[in-house]
């Protein structure tokens, strides 16, 4: 047992003694370096037509009166009516929304002894209801409803989508290999390979050319004019970096 002690002692003094004894500056190591991938990034985008979905409407109420009392239970009564008649076109509850109820008294310019003066003058009460039509092909329909129902102004139809995942799931397969195919083209083009994805970045958006009937003032019922429900763009794009080979 000793001896083999021993022979273990004399290994580690001669190993000792060697790297004691040796040149290690004169040694070439070598050197470590970690070089980042030749990478490309290119951008995919694909776009879609789409029908839009939805139209929305703002119809407001006004009076004037010398009586702020009277001004104001004539707008509510007319708004009351307004809801009532668009409820019963089929626009449900939860997409119709009171707003932008105003009361003030104007104030009107008059000359005495010369001189221009001003004074309050009439209450003008103004209530719009903001209207969401999920029906667009009735749009022409609502807007003679809201002319003829007592509102003074209407502005709409403004067409707009709803919901776009669906479509923006299909063009992320389509924009995906747009930025592939554009990639191959500058890889071949400078005489390399292309290899893997190294990152991605979604910069999905889409866009929209809504329609906008001109304003309809009272004294204009009667009937709206033929709308077009129209189509936007949905859009999806995609940065993609891919590593060079």
């Amino acid at each position: 047992m000793k001896t083999q002690d021993n022979k273990t002692i004399a290994v580690l003094v001669i190993l000792f003694l060697g790297l004691f004894f040796l040149p290690l500056r004169n040694i070439e190591w070598g050197k470590i370096r970690w070089q980042n991938p030749e990478t490309i990034t290119v951008v995919g985008e694909a776009k879609s037509i789409q029908k839009n979905q939805i139209s929305s409407f703002n119809a407001g109420v006004d009076s004037v009166q010398f009586d702020k009392d009277k001004a104001i239970t004539e707008v509510n009564t007319k708004v009351d009516e307004l809801i009532k008649a668009v409820k019963n076109f089929g626009i449900d509850e939860k997409d119709i929304k009171t707003q932008n109820l105003s009361v003030y008294q104007q104030e009107e310019s008059y000359y005495e002894n010369g001189a221009q003066r001003t004074r309050k003058g009439q209450w003008r009460v103004n209530n719009t209801v903001e209207i969401k039509l999920r029906e667009v092909d009735k749009a022409s329909e609502l807007t003679t409803l809201l002319t003829s129902s007592g509102a003074t102004q209407v502005y709409g139809p403004n067409f707009t989508f709803e919901d776009t995942s669906n479509a923006e799931k299909d063009l992320f397969e389509a924009a995906m290999k747009d930025a592939q195919q554009k990639a191959e083209m500058l890889a071949k083009a400078s005489s390399r390979k292309l290899g893997k994805v190294v990152n991605i970045v979604e910069g999905g958006n889409y866009s929209n050319s809504p329609i906008y009937s001109a304003k309809l003032m009272d004294g204009m019922g009667g009937g709206g004019a033929p709308v077009e429900v129209g189509s936007g763009t949905v859009s999806q794009s995609l940065t993609v970096v891919f590593e060079l080979k």
